[in-house]
């Protein structure tokens, strides 16, 4: 039997395993946050999405605009679905009362893992501490 036969009779019989499919990857994209939503149903919805922004650099950089604030610092991704940033250098501008400035910069470490659907990116802070849930900056 030729080689194109055992091929089709693995494929046939379910022994070959096709190639996983890749990920979405984050690199090049920019988001805007739409709301958070805490592990313990608490929901926060920015007053402006546009003061509220990620980037994500195909060279390992993210920038990102919390209110008031902006910053960068290094990302990356060791796994599917995984997402770890490093140290953040960021302004520290004084932020009005409602501001999500103090929260995101809090929360930011904890991040551990993104998933994108529905064209939304959601990022999730490790130990079911919330979701925050971004769209693509328009």
């Amino acid at each position: 039997m030729n080689n194109v036969w055992i091929g089709v009779a693995l494929l046939a019989s379910g022994c070959a395993q096709l190639a996983p499919s890749r990920p979405e990857s984050l690199d090049g994209t920019s988001w805007q946050l739409v709301r958070f939503q805490g592990g313990d149903g608490t929901v926060r919805i920015p007053d402006d999405k546009s003061k509220y922004t990620l980037a994500f650099g195909a060279d390992g950089v993210f920038n990102v605009r919390f209110d008031c604030n902006r910053g960068r610092g290094g990302w990356k991704s060791p796994g599917p679905k995984q997402v770890q940033f490093g140290a953040m250098a960021l302004t520290r501008a004084q932020c009005p009362p409602e501001s999500l400035h103090d929260q995101l910069v809090k929360h930011w470490p904890y991040l551990r893992s993104y998933l994108i659907k529905g064209g939304h990116l959601y990022l999730s802070l490790m130990a079911d501490g919330g979701i925050y849930e971004f769209e693509p900056v328009k």
